[in-house]
């Protein structure tokens, strides 16, 4: 098997030939090639490269430009910020199409994370917001996305304005800036709520570590058997959900009905009764307090086939920034902020669809302008395949 060829870099150049009418005194001239970016000289290719390594590889334009330049090409930080702010308004088109498919469905899964935004010379914590579509785990037939926003805060106002049209069932953790979309009294319709047993799973797992704490030594602290006996009970309805995953929501909740439906009662009944016999300051109350207090959030599954057990969808959409914010360190400014938003949501739309984002941003940034604003739905990730791009590039 052949390896394949590294990759390099060149110009294109271009002779337009003017021609001229003796008789008519005309002038024709071929019209000058397509540039992605206006008054641009990058390629789609290149700019596909720049953009997925920034936003998808976490490689900031410092480290790319001086990479550039080992390589024998003079491209400055802000002439690379200058092409993803215009490759960014380019591809608005797409965003929106994907904001609007996304805020469609009839489930999401929603969360956030902290990114420091740069602000008169210190940093301050900003916030990603993610909503993920993912109708897979109930045998929804319609691809999956995911959509970002930016804010400079974390003031429950932005999930007002991102899910302002949704009525839908909103998958997140228990942060009470949620609560007013759950409000009976909100218009068109309240949204439903649903929470992650996966959290609630996690504080209980904390305290019954026992590969953790022998790691502590000296240090450790003593496992909670309530803790490892709460564990145990909730990884019994992990297991009822893998055996149900990709079935329709109907099947779904009629398989939780026959078995899931008496072991969410015993738990219940089972916590209550531990907690009743525990002070406030024993460290598992915390865990049994934070289930028991939106009992009626979490055993919501139990009603609706739709709903997943947990939030996972949204901490996985969340992680590609977790990890990079220690690469970048910061966003510039807050419109940097709002395009890396756009940009992870093009990229991380197209790996849900199993689509290289690499490939597909450089066909879609060679051929969106001479797209018609009917046929843009054809350039989406899950409409989209390389053999088609490679017929009409030929």
């Amino acid at each position: 098997m052949e390896e394949p060829a590294p990759a390099k870099a060149g110009v294109i150049q271009t002779v337009r030939e003017k021609f001229s009418c003796r008789e008519c005194e005309k002038i024709t001239q071929p019209p000058a090639p397509f540039h992605v970016t206006p008054r641009g000289f990058a390629g789609p290719n290149l700019l596909a490269m720049i953009l997925f390594e920034k936003f998808g590889q976490h490689q900031p334009l410092n480290r790319q430009s001086e990479r550039y330049r080992r390589e024998g090409i003079d491209l400055s930080v802000s002439t690379l910020a200058d092409q993803v702010g215009a490759c960014t308004l380019a591809l608005q088109p797409l965003h929106a199409l994907i904001e609007a498919h996304v805020l469609a469905g009839e489930r999401l899964h929603g969360d956030d994370t902290t990114v420091p935004i740069l602000a008169r010379g210190k940093t301050v914590t900003g916030r990603i917001w993610a909503y993920v579509r993912d109708d897979r785990p109930f045998g929804g037939r319609a691809p999956p996305a995911a959509l970002y926003y930016a804010s400079r805060d974390r003031r429950q106002e932005h999930p007002e304005r991102h899910l302002r049209g949704y009525a839908g069932i909103l998958q997140a953790d228990a942060y009470s800036g949620y609560n007013s979309l759950y409000d009976p009294s909100r218009s068109p319709e309240p949204v439903t709520p649903a929470l992650c047993w996966a959290h609630a799973r996690r504080q209980f797992f904390e305290l019954a570590d026992i590969a953790a704490n022998a790691r502590r030594g000296r240090k450790a602290t003593a496992i909670s058997p309530l803790a490892l006996e709460a564990v145990k009970r909730i990884d019994a309805l992990f297991d009822i959900e893998r055996a149900i995953t990709g079935l329709s929501a109907e099947e779904r909740l009629r398989a939780r009905r026959e078995q899931s439906v008496a072991l969410v009662a015993n738990l219940e009944a089972w916590l209550r009764e531990e907690r009743s016999r525990l002070s406030r300051s024993a460290s598992v109350s915390k865990p049994i307090d934070y289930m028991l207090r939106r009992w009626d959030r979490f055993a919501g599954f139990l009603d609706d086939g739709r709903i997943c057990l947990t939030n996972n969808a949204a901490e996985r959409a969340l992680r590609g920034f977790a990890l990079g914010r220690k690469s970048w360190l910061f966003a510039g400014s807050e419109r940097g902020a709002e395009r890396a938003a756009a940009m992870v949501t093009l990229i991380a739309t197209a790996k849900l669809n199993d689509v290289d984002p690499q490939t597909w941003l450089a066909d879609v940034l060679g051929r969106i302008a001479d797209t018609p604003q009917s046929q843009l739905h054809e350039l989406l990730p899950w409409n989209w395949n390389s053999s088609t791009a490679e017929v009409k590039a030929a």
